[in-house]
């Protein structure tokens, strides 16, 4: 706005009879004004006229701090015309009327102690007021910190909040039940907000704060012992008004102002288990990382994360890689830093956590397995985390054996070598029996790995077979024996006979068993065989005695004739 505009945008002033010798210059706009009826209010001024020339005042006081519309209010105050304080600007007349040094020992009523008259009157005592005047002192803190005013309105506000925590914000875990037992979905049907503000009036937030004034009232109101949940509560709004809501503001300048709300947020933290969901903390990770935040502010929000894994999902713990270098999709090392604090902050051993986080982990290791950056190096790290989270736990292998599944589908150029490399820390004998039918025709594991696992499957098979006989003849046998015991049949030789009975049934059973786990052995690997080259594994169907020693000579060293030249 052009100082012509300035000047007929007022035009009381404009109009005056006065004459205007005094050029001052506002936000870097000129006015001009009555040098005698500026200086009748204001000390600084009278004091300057009197000692230099008018046309001097100028370059002497330089650029006042103050905006043009707030000035007007203080120059129409001085040639005496009605002013309107408000909660909005009541901050800035201070401060201009402070800088002028507009005091009662030069005029009396005159602006500052109007002005602060208005602000203990019509502010302090009021919510709103109080957090739309502390909004309005962001572009003047460093003029209005010595008048004490900032100080005020932080008091005035923690003392509401002390009587009033949910002025904060609503507990974001907050579970109340009535007599019935029934969840109460209403739960600030009687909060103090709507009865000071009616049911028609929003109450002002202070996470519309920026973050130089945002900060330190929360700072002191956690100094104050307001309750920890009401303070994450606002803190997860502000991450919702300054991080992850659509700002007008862009580039670099909006890059800054999220990487300072996220930094200060974690910094407000309380360090309390279970005050934010996990899905909550680790969106705020995930902004702190591509904010590219301080080093201390992503392992603070790691650490919160590691104390409550335990209710994390598996679409919690899938963090995108972040950089212009992106060699693979998730960020895993971020992962195994935040398992490595659940265990850290692990004091008391509880079984439901550990069980929890060595699923959630095997379940993590499947669906990263499927990125086709994933290094064998990286896999083979979390295959082995995901090993010793299980270990504690006495767990099956299964979801290790589906992540080494996966990771194989998808690194089709792995060698041999590689391959067992990798499946080195699968243990077959704790793989359930439906996983060892599987892996017993996956293509894609090696074949030592395979000939392990036909075993413990076979090995299954019978344990379970001998259970099923042995409760069947342990049925069948009980009758009788309670018959001889009664004196039926009664005799030593009845009973000898009933015994070789029961264990020639036995013997006869686990013969058939064994001779059908070989077949099933050999022919499964019939197919498989015959693609290898070597010696090793025709070895090993001779030791199973699936082809006699005469065949395989026969088979694979045949003499060659020698042909002899004419």
């Amino acid at each position: 706005m052009g100082s012509k505009q300035y000047v007929a945008s007022s035009s009381r002033l404009s109009t005056s009879k006065f004459p205007k010798d005094l050029h001052l210059r506002v936000c870097g706009q000129p006015i001009m004004l009555n040098s005698d009826i500026m200086a009748s209010r204001s000390a600084k001024l009278d004091k300057l006229l009197k000692e230099n020339h008018v046309e001097d005042i100028p370059g002497l006081l330089g650029d006042i701090p103050a905006d043009p519309k707030t000035f007007e209010i203080v120059a129409r105050f001085c040639y005496g015309y009605e002013i309107d304080i408000t909660t909005a600007n009541v901050i800035r007349v201070c401060c201009v009327a402070d800088y002028l040094e507009m005091t009662e020992s030069h005029s009396l009523n005159n602006l500052l102690v109007k002005a602060i008259t208005f602000f203990k009157k019509d502010v302090i005592p009021f919510w709103n007021c109080s957090v739309r005047a502390l909004k309005s002192t962001e572009n003047v803190l460093q003029q209005v910190l010595h008048l004490g005013l900032i100080d005020a309105l932080f008091e005035s506000i923690i003392t509401k909040v002390l009587a009033d925590p949910c002025l904060l914000g609503k507990p974001i875990k907050c579970l109340t039940f009535d007599g019935d037992g029934e969840k109460d979905e209403d739960l600030y049907r009687t909060s103090a907000r709507r009865r000071l503000f009616g049911s028609n009036l929003i109450s002002e937030d202070l996470a519309t704060l920026s973050v130089q004034l945002y900060e330190p009232i929360i700072h002191e109101m956690i100094l104050h012992q307001v309750p920890s949940e009401n303070v994450a509560a606002s803190l997860c709004q502000y991450v919702e008004n300054w991080v992850s809501a659509t700002s007008q503001v862009e580039g670099d300048v909006k890059g800054m102002s999220q990487r300072a709300a996220i930094e200060a947020v974690e910094r407000l933290l309380p360090h309390e288990r279970e005050l934010f969901p996990c899905n909550l903390l680790f969106e705020m990770l995930q902004f702190a990382i591509a904010l590219e935040a301080t080093t201390d502010c992503r392992n603070g929000f790691e650490v919160r994360i590691g104390k409550q894994l335990d209710q994390a999902t598996v679409s919690d713990l899938l963090i995108p890689g972040f950089g212009y270098a992106r060699e693979q999709e998730y960020d895993t090392d971020c992962i195994r830093r935040i398992l490595k604090h659940f265990y850290s902050n692990l004091y008391t051993p509880d079984n439901s956590s550990i069980l929890k986080v060595a699923e959630l982990f095997e379940h993590y290791l499947a669906e990263v397995a499927s990125d086709v950056n994933l290094k064998k190096s990286t896999f083979m790290s979390l295959a082995e985390t995901a090993f010793a989270a299980s270990a504690e736990t006495q767990r099956l292998s299964d979801g290790l054996y589906k992540a080494i599944s996966i990771y194989l589908d998808n690194h089709t150029y792995l060698t041999e070598y590689e391959k067992e490399d990798i499946c080195k820390l699968l243990d077959c004998s704790k793989m359930s029996p439906e996983a060892c039918e599987h892996a017993a025709t996956n293509k894609r594991l090696p074949l030592r790995i395979v000939v392990n696992v036909l075993f413990v499957h076979q090995l299954h098979l019978r344990d379970t077979f001998v259970k099923e006989v042995t409760s069947s003849d342990d049925g069948l046998v009980k009758p009788h024996e309670e018959e001889i015991s009664k004196g039926v049949g009664g005799s030593s030789k009845d009973r000898a006979m009933v015994e070789m009975e029961r264990m020639n049934c036995k013997v006869t059973d686990l013969e058939k068993e064994c001779s059908a786990m070989k077949k099933e052995i050999c022919g499964a690997f019939d197919g498989r065989l015959k693609r290898e080259k070597g010696g090793m594994w025709r070895e090993m169907k001779r030791k199973l005695r699936c082809i006699s020693t005469t065949q395989d000579y026969d088979n694979c060293h045949v003499k060659k004739k020698k042909v002899h030249p004419k």
